[in-house]
């Protein structure tokens, strides 16, 4: 049967193409007349210093208009936690305004409380106008001269100022600003009667409509920031040269001079025993224990690579421009229910060159060895989104879409992944014959256990990364815009170097000293990286972020356990091949009776 990789890869292109063109504002052209009205969306709120810890805009008492209509959204919209409704000002084209008034309202005692709540915890809210991002605070904690909270005045904006640029007849630019001087003391549980206002003030300006999104990728571009990337980079590149280069020396003249000896031992094998690795030669290629679990995880990581090698594409090709509201969420699911059968067809080809006679199970196996752990993760950070009232709780209906897309297409591509891989009928390439009975492991010095290896294999690749981490974690976890893809991508290449070469010279010394289980310490070796990441979480959360709170801390270390295992399989995967790789060329090299 043919390979059916082909054919999947030329649908998943058409199919993410077409997904990812669905973020749009209500005026599809951007185009307006004077006096034409322009959409202004409400979205959330939310602690400045947790991100996953929003709230739907109006669950703060703000002046509610009189017709309140929710935006319909894409599924990475809703995946992203946003909720857009339409906002209590009016905003429409070159139209000034100055000091027009929202609402009068009087504030409840209880009204009075959450404001200020809210306000002590540093509430952020966003807005969406024309598609362009808005963010604002919407109070101040008066701390000056005062050591108790307890004497803190706390200072609800009341009064928002629109500054919004224009070329011809398209909006450029928008910000907000906070009139310090309009100002509602909430420090008081009392009732207040106060009024909201705004105003609004348009100024034309040059800045071409095609690069009105550049402003918010600015920062990452600054030469400061600039210059650290290129050190994480120059840093990476040197850890590759020397691990590389002190590799290959050492390891091409170990095996130079293994190749001669054993040359020389075939010339007189009655004088000297055998050696080292060639010792094992027939034990090497002997099929590793629970085959279906190694060929479940070998399948999950080829389709975590394959995801992760799309995702950046993407990326390269500017889909991914700051605040594309839910691009990477909506490619993420498309891409990876498609990649399904690049899952099946690698795991059970393997699973049948290891001769495994139940391909079904191994099958199942495969489905749910990253989506089983995936999903109970989402069930208990989904229950307690909906516990906080937050916005990162998916709705009933996008629970359906995302299972019908399990079920309809991730699933049935699996499957058929599978029957492609059981019936290529490929046998497993050994250039030596395997014994009947397996030889007895030395008994080895501590350091050369598995724990250690995987402590010593993780370290190098973590090292070359850790730098660009912090620009990563700041971005998802934070908000920062990360921009410069071409730099991540080349430190993901360094990171596949550096974890096959680390991996393959484990391999190597792990076969001269003639422990000949390879198969499951080259994964779990290669894979060692993400646990790594995962300790770095525990060093970012504590020591370089301001998060807090128990729905932060659950999402935060829940999903980044998702994440990090996912690097765990694709690295393990990739220490593995590229190890096999290696014991195949040696064995094939010299030799064996």
């Amino acid at each position: 049967m043919n390979n059916p990789l082909p054919t999947l890869l030329l649908l998943l292109a058409v199919l993410v193409g077409s997904s990812l063109t669905h973020v749009r504002s209500d005026a599809s052209d951007h185009r307006y007349k004077e006096g034409d009205s322009v959409p202004l969306y409400a979205n959330k709120v939310g602690p400045f210093h947790n991100p996953s810890e929003t709230y739907r805009f109006f669950d703060l008492p703000f002046c509610v208009p009189d017709h309140l209509k929710e935006k319909k959204e894409a599924l990475g919209e809703v995946l992203n936690g946003d909720r857009l409704v339409s906002a209590p000002y009016k905003l429409n084209f070159r139209d000034e305004k100055t000091s027009a008034v929202v609402c009068r309202k009087t504030l409840t005692k209880e009204e009075v409380a959450r404001f200020r709540s809210a306000i002590d915890k540093d509430y952020y809210f966003q807005m969406y106008y024309d598609d362009l991002p808005i963010w604002g605070f919407i109070g101040k904690v008066d701390k000056e001269g005062k050591t108790d909270p307890s004497e803190y005045k706390y200072f609800l904006y009341k009064h928002i100022q629109f500054d919004v640029l224009y070329n011809k007849d398209r909006v450029i630019e928008v910000s907000v600003r906070m009139d310090p001087h309009s100002l509602l003391d909430l420090t008081e549980d009392k009732e207040v009667e106060t009024e909201f206002l705004y105003t609004v003030k348009w100024k034309e300006t040059d800045t071409p409509f095609e690069k009105r999104m550049e402003k918010y990728s600015l920062s990452s571009s600054q030469p400061h920031h600039l210059e650290i990337h290129w050190f994480s980079i120059i840093n990476s590149c040197v850890t590759v040269l020397l691990l590389t280069g002190f590799l290959a020396t050492i390891l091409m003249r170990v095996l130079k001079n293994d190749f001669v000896k054993y040359a020389q031992d075939e010339e007189a094998a009655d004088d000297q025993e055998e050696t080292g690795w060639k010792y094992i030669h027939g034990d090497v290629f002997r099929f590793p224990k629970y085959k279906s679990l190694f060929a479940a995880a070998l399948g999950s990581g080829t389709q975590l690579f394959t995801l992760t090698v799309f995702i950046f594409l993407l990326a390269l090709v500017g889909v991914f421009y700051p605040y594309n509201r839910g691009a990477l969420f909506t490619a993420l699911v498309v891409i990876y229910a498609l990649t399904s059968g690049v899952a099946g067809y690698t795991a059970t080809s393997f699973y049948c060159q290891l001769e495994g006679n139940n391909w079904v199970r191994n099958l199942l196996l495969t489905g749910c060895l990253f989506c089983g752990p995936l999903f109970l993760t989402f069930c208990f950070l989904n229950t307690v989104a909906i516990i906080y009232s937050a916005t990162a709780a998916l709705p009933f209906g996008t629970i359906v879409v995302i299972l019908l897309i399990w079920t309809l297409v991730t699933s049935p591509l699996l499957v058929l992944g599978g029957i492609a891989g059981k019936n290529s009928k490929s046998e497993f390439q050994a250039p030596v014959r395997t014994t009947k009975y397996p030889r007895e492991i030395p008994q080895l010095p501590w350091y050369r256990s598995t724990l250690p290896q995987m402590a010593m294999a993780g370290f190098l690749p973590f090292s070359a990364i850790y730098i660009e981490l912090y620009y990563i974690f700041a971005s998802v976890w934070g908000h920062r815009i990360y921009t410069i893809y071409s730099i991540l991508f080349i430190v993901f290449i360094i990171l596949l170097i550096v974890t096959a070469f680390i991996t393959v010279a484990l391999t190597y010394f792990q076969l001269a000293a003639e422990d000949h289980e390879w198969w499951w310490r080259s994964f779990l070796c290669g894979g060692s990286t993400g646990l790594f990441i995962y300790a770095y979480c525990l060093y970012y959360y504590y020591a370089r972020s301001d998060m807090s709170g128990f729905m932060q801390t659950s999402f935060f270390f829940g999903y980044m356990a998702c994440i990090c295992y996912g690097f765990f399989l694709m690295l393990g995967m990739v220490g593995f091949r590229a190890s096999l790789f290696f014991v195949r060329h040696i064995y094939k090299s010299i030799k064996c009776e």
